[in-house]
Parts: C-alpha cells; sequence; structure tokens
C-alpha cells in the first residue's frame, strides 16, 4: 500500500514529512488496524492490491483505539502536525453523511499492477459485499486521474473539499 500512496495529495497533506515511507508506513499500519477493529481488509488473490473499508458506525473509542492514535501521532503525523490533520479530520466529517456505511478508506493497487484489473475486481467485491450487508459505499479521492475509474464503477461525486488540494467526495 505504500508505494501505491506515495505522491497522494491527501495523504501527504497529513503525515509530517511529505513523501516519507516511514510516516506513510505508519498511516497504513494505523489504517489498517483500524480496519481489522471496525471493518474490514480485502486482499486481492495475487496480493498486489489492498482495499481498508472502515464501517463508521462501528466504531468505538476504547483503549485499542486510543493506543492506535497515539503511535500514529508520534508516527505518522507528528505533534506540530495535530492541528493540521484534526482541522481536516474536521472538515471532512462535516461533509460525509451521518447515516451507516461502508467507507472505502484506502484502496491501493502496487504501481507495476496498475491497470491489470486487479483494482476493479476488488473494488466491485467491495461493492457487492456493501450491497448484501444493505450500506451505501462512500469515499474520498485527490487522485483526479482516478475520477473516471469511480465513475464507471457507479459513483458520483457528491461533494469537494479544497484544501491545498482538491479532495472529492464520492458516493454509491
Amino acid at each position: 500500500m505504500v508505494q501505491a500512496f506515495i505522491d497522494n495529495k491527501s495523504v501527504n497533506y497529513i503525515i509530517q514529512h511529505e513523501k516519507s515511507s516511514k510516516e506513510l508506513q505508519a498511516l497504513m499500519e494505523y489504517s489498517f488496524e483500524t480496519c481489522l477493529l471496525f471493518g474490514q481488509v480485502f486482499l486481492s488473490d495475487e496480493r498486489n492490491a489492498c482495499a481498508l473499508i472502515l464501517y463508521p458506525q462501528n466504531k468505538k473509542t476504547g483503549i485499542q483505539s486510543i493506543w492506535l492514535d497515539i503511535k500514529l501521532i508520534f508516527r505518522a503525523i507528528g505533534l506540530s502536525r495535530i492541528k493540521i490533520a484534526l482541522d481536516r479530520e474536521s472538515k471532512i466529517k462535516a461533509l460525509q453523511p451521518k447515516i451507516p456505511m461502508s467507507y472505502v478508506w484506502f484502496i491501493g493497487v502496487s504501481p507495476n499492477s496498475q491497470r491489470s484489473g486487479s483494482g476493479t475486481k476488488m473494488m466491485r467485491e467491495i461493492i457487492q459485499v456493501s450491497d448484501q450487508i444493505g450500506l451505501p459505499v462512500f469515499l474520498e479521492t485527490s487522485t483526479l486521474e482516478n475520477l473516471p475509474w469511480y465513475q464507471h464503477l457507479g459513483f458520483e461525486i457528491y461533494n469537494k473539499l479544497d484544501l491545498t488540494y482538491s479532495l472529492y467526495f464520492l458516493r454509491r
């Protein structure tokens, strides 16, 4: 997952050293552990694609989640960037609907496997699972080139947030 997000504007806005694989790895570990607790992790058969799905309605504050937050601050965000990260998160939460959902926090394909169909196959599986449990699928992207792909899969843009980059909000 780290290599798939090394140039991601939204991710680099959060981590303390832009394009640092160490901080990016810490962010991905945090996201992975959080989705294991409160969502699902999808891994392609070829192990070249991964998706981290969060069910925000299931997220609870507890010792494990607090510990994960503390590790994220010290390993990825940094004390000096906490306010930036919290402000960004607050703006995102204000634009997300307050309904049960499948939230695609991250979906990534290894750079040398992109455009092979792995991401599409995985996203279709996520949609199928979400349909079976009766949840709409939501996500954000800062990668403008990915918008046609999401739209081809049935997603529509429902909002946009301007930070130092544009963050597009999509739903299906």
